[in-house]
């Protein structure tokens, strides 16, 4: 079987994003890039309620008015949110014409990437992608995840990065005791220690992962 996406992290950090339309569709897409360092500009005539909302906080640039075409071509990634075939098409063709990477809201055709649905604790990041056959089943499936990885993983994560770097300082080269530390790290019970510990009682803890077992 081949596929059509390739499931990759991608930065989008300065780089210029473009949403056309001002619906709820364009909304849905506009919270998935909400919490990334990019700058986005929304074109459209009219706008969802909550769109002026972002605009007002400074966490778009809100443009009230219609596409010019070739606009798209003046950003890196451009997305096209409209229940109109003709002005999406045009879209895609302006960014795709400049190398833009392109989504255009439920036509996989016009997509050059797609957004899965994703969990996110702190840097950890869970995607699940049905390549926008079967976005509810992907949906379904985020609820799962939200179960088996709840709120306190987001303390966990963070605590992981800094037991990286105590492993690496203590450790260097030695893959197998490297191997040995995060293997006592993710059988560690931390459910139970976030509640019985303290910070203090935690880096101590992370010290003593640090070692050996005797």
């Amino acid at each position: 079987m081949s596929y059509s996406y390739l499931p990759i992290s991608v930065s989008v950090k300065n780089k210029k994003c473009l949403v056309v339309g001002g619906g709820t569709v364009a909304l849905r897409k506009l919270e998935n890039l909400a919490d990334y360092d990019t700058a986005i500009t929304v074109v459209a005539p009219e706008v969802h309620p909550q769109i002026e909302f972002l605009a007002k906080e400074k966490k778009i640039t809100l443009e009230k008015r219609e596409y010019r075409s070739p606009e798209a071509a003046a950003y890196g990634l451009v997305i096209s949110a409209t229940d109109d075939a003709k002005l999406n098409q045009a879209v895609f063709e302006d960014g795709k014409g400049s190398g833009a990477l392109v989504n255009v809201v439920d036509d996989p055709a016009h997509c050059d990437f797609i957004f899965p649905a994703v969990l996110r604790r702190d840097c950890l990041t869970a995607a699940i992608s049905t390549d926008g056959k079967a976005p509810f089943m992907s949906g379904h499936l985020r609820m799962i995840l939200e179960q088996m990885f709840p709120k306190h993983w987001d303390r966990l994560v963070r605590l992981a990065v800094t037991y990286r770097a105590l492993v690496r300082d203590k450790w260097g080269d030695d893959s197998e005791n490297k191997k040995a530390c995060y293997d006592r790290f993710m059988a560690a019970d931390w459910t139970e220690m976030f509640v019985e510990m303290n910070n203090a009682d935690i880096e101590v803890e992370l010290k003593k992962l640090l070692e050996p077992v005797e």
